[in-house]
């Protein structure tokens, strides 16, 4: 399955035994007060502890310390509680990344309201059915963003109050208006650790996407385990995420982990493309930097890129929303002189629960549990598979969310107890790393085998002419189901039938027979998410011309 035993099969075992048992280890509830919000613990703690005067945060508009970072959430929590909402109450936040971010956010976590983080790049459609869902009373929007929202305004009515930030007010109110005057100081509201804190929404990949609660608790978890002991980041660290702070992921890039030791976060308010996230490197020169595959690979192809026209002071990177392929990660390490730390982590998990080490990297695996996460794999009987053999991923983790909010048959589906069904297949390696199958409404059998679709990916971008590729299930003229896979080139000029028995030849070489796409069609983009995952139920939805058949 891949060259994912490279290093040999007792390379470093008692390290790795080591890194395994210390994952099971359970977190201690009562490590957390009782009593606990999660404003005071990551906002007020940094001035008693005598961080004011330090960079927090640096966006377009410059250089903002942990003490006017403190104010400015106090101004949001008075300003919110003037307002007249209540705790418990919904603020949706549509917001692009900039200090106002963290502000509202933590804000309306002081004063016990839940703030809704939603991504920036919906449509008119979503953006009502999440509004309408979740039952904001106030939405805080980007200008940039309010054409796209303001459309459906007057179709909710339980929102009863819109703050732009910006210049316009588009007949609202402005975010700087709202919070002019308020008083800097607010006595953080009572909650505890199991209180709801706040909300974000799942990428909807299929369906509506769903409204997911966490609590308090969940983000000092994320925090203590992979921030702090996966991640490794220092006070001293200065870290850019080019994903967006709305994402379970960026949020904790961009806000838990750098709040959690008081480090420095760079924050880019438009889109991450490679040009941009390298200009970010360049003038910023961050140590720590949090990509998805799909970047790091668009990186890559740009053979001007590297540490040179980089950052200079970049130590670690770490990667998440689809699995890293090992060719990707090998190649960003040699020229960037940085090793990617690659996980998997969901909405649902709040952030990375399984993960490469630091100085232990096997790229082509997701590594090892994260201390205190517990993950085992099943059969569709529900029994523990043995190493080698595909199952899906069950996952154990202090820092679940509480569930979907309204979506009781979907919460009765995913969360069992204290275990929550991922949706991925993983088989175990050698070393006791867990090694990336696919999604599992992706996978398939083929002649009676499991099919991967990652693997085979992998391997088609392993060829030199290949920048992304995406494999789904296809039936034959019998109807049995085969690999098909739809391949984005560098140069769109060279793809032709020849080139699709290239890629065909090449994967037979490097996969079992099986596996070898029997079709191979040329695309100029692929389908994807927000987040950058691959959406391949649109490929097997769509009927599209093929220009290299079987």
């Amino acid at each position: 399955m891949g060259d994912t035993d490279r290093h040999g099969p007792n390379a470093g075992s008692r390290e790795e035994t080591d890194m395994i048992e210390l994952a099971k280890q359970t977190p201690d509830e009562d490590e957390i007060p009782r009593q606990f919000n999660a404003a005071r613990y990551y906002i007020d703690r940094h001035i008693t502890e005598g961080r004011g005067d330090k960079a927090a945060y640096i966006d377009s508009s410059g250089t903002h310390s942990y003490r006017a970072l403190a104010e400015s959430v106090n101004r949001v929590a008075n300003s919110l509680v003037s307002a007249g909402i209540r705790p418990e109450s919904r603020v949706a936040m549509i917001m692009h990344d900039t200090v106002s971010f963290p502000v509202v956010f933590f804000g309306a976590i002081k004063a016990g309201i839940i703030p809704v983080a939603i991504n920036t790049l919906l449509t008119t459609e979503h953006y009502q059915y999440i509004l309408g869902d979740c039952r904001a009373q106030v939405l805080v929007i980007s200008e940039a963003l309010y054409d796209t929202v303001a459309p459906v305004l007057d179709d909710l009515p339980r929102l009863e109050r819109v703050v732009v930030v910006g210049d316009n007010a588009h007949g609202h109110t402005l975010f700087d208006d709202f919070i002019k005057g308020a008083d800097t100081e607010f006595e953080a509201c009572d909650t505890t650790r199991d209180d709801a804190c706040f909300w974000l929404y799942s990428s909807g990949s299929t369906g509506n996407p769903k409204g997911v609660v966490h609590r308090h608790a969940n983000l000092y978890w994320t925090g203590r385990l992979y921030g702090r002991k996966v991640l490794g980041i220092e006070a001293n660290d200065l870290i850019y995420s080019a994903a967006k702070l709305f994402f379970a992921y960026g949020l904790g890039n961009g806000m838990t982990f750098p709040l959690e030791v008081g480090a420095t976060t760079v924050l880019l308010e438009g889109r991450p493309t490679p040009e941009s996230v390298m200009d970010v490197l360049h003038q910023h020169q961050p140590t720590l930097f949090c990509g998805v595959p799909t970047l790091y690979a668009a990186m890559l192809a740009n053979r001007d890129s590297g540490r040179d026209n980089g950052s200079q002071r970049l130590r670690r990177c770490i990667s998440a929303g689809e699995a890293l392929p090992e060719e990707i990660g090998q190649a960003f390490e040699q020229r960037f002189g940085a090793e990617i730390l690659d996980g998997v982590g969901s909405t649902e998990m709040l952030h990375i629960y399984l993960s490469n080490r630091a100085g232990k990297v096997r790229y082509g695996t997701s590594g090892v549990a994260v201390p205190g996460y517990n993950l085992k794999l099943v059969n569709e009987n529900g029994e523990d598979v043995s190493p080698g053999e595909i199952g899906e991923l069950l996952v154990n983790a202090p820092s679940a969310c509480d569930g979907y909010f309204n979506q009781r048959q979907k919460n009765l589906a995913t969360f069992v107890g204290p275990w929550s069904f991922s949706g991925d297949k993983y088989y175990l390696d050698d070393n006791g790393h867990y090694v990336y199958c696919g999604r599992s409404d992706d996978m398939f059998k083929s002649g009676g085998n499991w099919v991967s679709p990652f693997e085979v990916e992998s391997a088609l971008i392993s060829h030199d002419k290949v920048l992304e590729a995406a494999v789904i299930a296809h039936s034959d003229a019998s109807g049995n189901l085969k690999p098909k896979a739809f391949v984005v080139l560098k140069d769109s000029a060279v793809g032709d039938n020849d080139l699709a028995d290239e890629l065909k030849q090449f994967v037979q070489q490097k996969l079992e027979k099986w596996k070898y796409p029997r079709w191979v069609e040329f695309i100029d983009e692929l389908p994807k998410t927000a987040t950058g995952k691959i959406q391949r139920f649109k490929l097997r939805d769509v009927e599209t011309d093929t220009k290299a058949g079987a």
